[in-house]
């Protein structure tokens, strides 16, 4: 496994790969690897015959009352999975490498998806991760590109950029790694108390709450976020920041399912601010069904 700090470097390692006839799989990440970041590596090496991994610290995505500062970065560690895992290069710049004029004046604007949900609780994050995002994908070129479906509205919102700006990149989604209470693994799991990681099983309990009543015969959203919002606020530990269930496709706020949807919440725990979706369940017949109730009404 190589390891480099250097742009022009990671940008001749992923050309190299392509020359010699080889897919190139980019995991891009932020450090401090987990079981989650490990699935992604695991299957671009089942797809692609040479795998990138990034692990930068982006601070465009942090807000004002966000410390980055104590953000882990077990480099350390992070190296010894990824060697382990069979990665081929590994680019962990500093951020003079990255951005080495200081904050880039120019920026990738997340349009109006940017605004709502994550964007709407954490203002410019989005503007962030893309502007950053987008230099990595400039550096590693034509790629498929694997991100995690727990990031639910980053995912679709770096989709949107690579079709609107003709990236050379395949995005691929992944499940979500979860533990066995449900509870979706993440970075920011670490700064839990027992307690509070204990409680907040109440974020997937809570999405496949609607996830059920949406397999008993409910469309209607608002119940949905409903449920959500009470299984939620049961909990003693959590302070609910916002539940939602919006198009698949779309991510308009859905009145009445009647295509693939999609289930998301956010709740603080203590220090630590958490979120998790799943999509719900739908079978094309429903569409006719609801088409008909509707002729009906």
């Amino acid at each position: 496994m190589e390891l480099t700090a250097s742009p022009p470097r990671f940008r001749e390692g992923c050309e190299a790969a392509r020359r010699a006839g080889q897919v190139v799989g980019f995991v891009p990440t932020m450090g401090a690897l987990h079981e989650g970041h490990a699935s992604l590596l695991r299957r671009a090496m089942d797809e692609c015959g040479f795998v990138a991994l990034s692990i930068f610290v982006n601070p465009l995505q942090f807000g004002p009352a966000e410390d980055i500062a104590a953000y882990p970065r077990p480099l350390e560690a992070d190296l010894a999975m990824a060697d382990g895992l069979g990665c081929d290069l590994v680019f962990a710049p500093t951020e003079a490498e990255i951005y080495p004029r200081g904050r880039p004046e120019v920026t990738v604007d997340p349009g109006p998806l940017g605004d709502l949900l994550e964007g709407a609780s954490r203002p410019g994050h989005f503007r962030g991760v893309l502007t950053v995002v987008a230099k990595l994908f400039n550096l590693a070129g034509d790629c498929r590109a694997y991100f995690g479906e727990k990031d639910a509205q980053q995912l679709a919102l770096v989709a949107r950029m690579v079709r609107d700006l003709d990236f050379p990149v395949e995005v691929v989604p992944c499940r979500t790694s979860r533990q066995p209470d449900g509870l979706a693994i993440s970075s920011r799991n670490a700064y839990l108390t027992e307690e509070e990681r204990d409680a907040a099983a109440v974020l997937f309990e809570a999405l496949t709450a609607a996830a059920g009543l949406v397999r008993q015969g409910e469309r209607r959203g608002d119940v949905l976020r409903a449920e959500m919002a009470k299984r939620v606020g049961a909990e003693p530990s959590a302070k609910l920041d916002y539940v939602a269930a919006v198009d698949d496709a779309t991510w308009e706020n859905v009145h009445t399912l009647n295509g693939p949807s999609r289930a998301l919440v956010a709740a603080r725990f203590g220090k630590a601010r958490l979120i998790d979706n799943v999509t719900l369940p739908w079978e094309p017949r429903w569409s006719v069904q609801n088409s008909d109730a509707e002729e009906d009404s």
